[in-house]
């Protein structure tokens, strides 16, 4: 394994000396980092998903701004604004919290849907326009969300347009007996993130995106891809499948998959491990399947058993 890449599998170590028992959680988290697209972690409160996001950032050295939103958080707090200096007679641009390599976003889906939209432009162009005057972020760029579920109080739907943006979606989940054990025998440091130790760098980060992005796809496995989309579309249950920026992150994610393992080529297996965090959020179901009782979770399993898979042979 190259250094790079085993630096990728150190951050996830590190990582889990703050985060008890989600190895499969950081895996896929590490992998849509790679494939340079956003994170949003959904999952009821207290298990632990600000600790998670908080954990990567150490852990891979990089610039870090955290916004907790609220009702009252303004775009211009994500964007920034311009202020006029007397002293010169000239407005002066005040950065906002978005000019940072990793955007830490608490609890997005407490703060208004004026503010969730500020946050469209920089997610996918990976800039700011303020007055007419366009800004790039950091490099790399980004985001990484926590939401609880719809339902709780104070929070809103995010719309399907932002939603789209973020590359996967992930759950936390209750821990084990075992690892809540562990939880609590921790529970004493009062940072759980001190002992986390940097073993990236934001230049170190962006070369490893670009070459996870440069890992060889077959046409097989390009059109597995779009017949996997397709199939979302098409499916009895569905109102919505997976957009063309979906396909596209999917290929990106079996791209940064295969080069966590240490492979320059994708495989069928690369694709089927990060289709449900690719999907499930861009999934919406219809009435049909409302009133059938049928989950997200259990459509995006029947689309991958009858989706026919290349017959590719691993080289060696």
């Amino acid at each position: 394994m190259t250094e790079r890449r085993y630096s990728a599998q150190r951050v996830i170590d590190e990582v889990e000396k703050a985060v008890v028992g989600k190895r499969d959680v950081l895996t896929k988290i590490m992998t849509a980092i790679l494939a340079g697209g956003h994170i949003l972690i959904e999952d009821i409160p207290g298990t632990g998903k600000t600790t998670m996001a908080l954990a990567f950032s150490k852990a891979m050295g990089l610039k870090t701004r955290r916004v907790q939103f609220t009702p009252d958080v303004l775009p211009s707090d994500l964007t920034g604004f311009t202020v006029y200096q007397k002293e010169t007679g000239q407005f002066v641009y005040q950065p906002g919290a978005v000019m940072c390599n990793l955007l830490l976003a608490d609890e997005i889906n407490r703060t208004s849907p004026k503010t969730q939209s500020a946050l469209l432009e920089v997610m996918e162009e990976r800039q700011v326009t303020v007055d007419g005057v366009t800004r790039r972020t950091g490099e790399p760029f980004i985001v990484i969300a926590t939401e609880n579920p719809t339902g709780s109080a104070g929070t809103q739907l995010l719309p399907e347009s932002q939603l789209d943006r973020f590359m996967i979606c992930v759950s936390m989940g209750y821990p084990t007996v075992e690892e809540e054990m562990e939880i609590m025998r921790r529970s004493q440091e009062t940072d759980r993130t001190a002992g986390i130790t940097p073993v990236l760098d934001a230049p170190g980060l962006s070369d490893m995106i670009r070459e996870a992005r440069n890992i060889y796809m077959h046409e097989r496995i390009c059109r597995y891809i779009a017949e996997l989309a397709k199939a979302t579309r098409e499916n009895e249950w569905t109102e919505l499948g997976l957009s063309p920026r979906g396909t596209v992150a999917l290929t990106a994610m079996a791209k940064a998959c295969a080069y966590l393992k240490d492979r320059a080529y994708v495989i069928p297996s690369d694709v089927e491990e990060v289709f449900p965090c690719v999907a499930a959020h861009r999934i919406i179901l219809n009435m049909k399947a409302k009133v059938a009782h049928v989950k997200v979770s259990e459509t995006i399993r029947q689309i991958l058993e009858n989706t026919e898979k290349p017959a590719l042979k691993a080289r060696r």
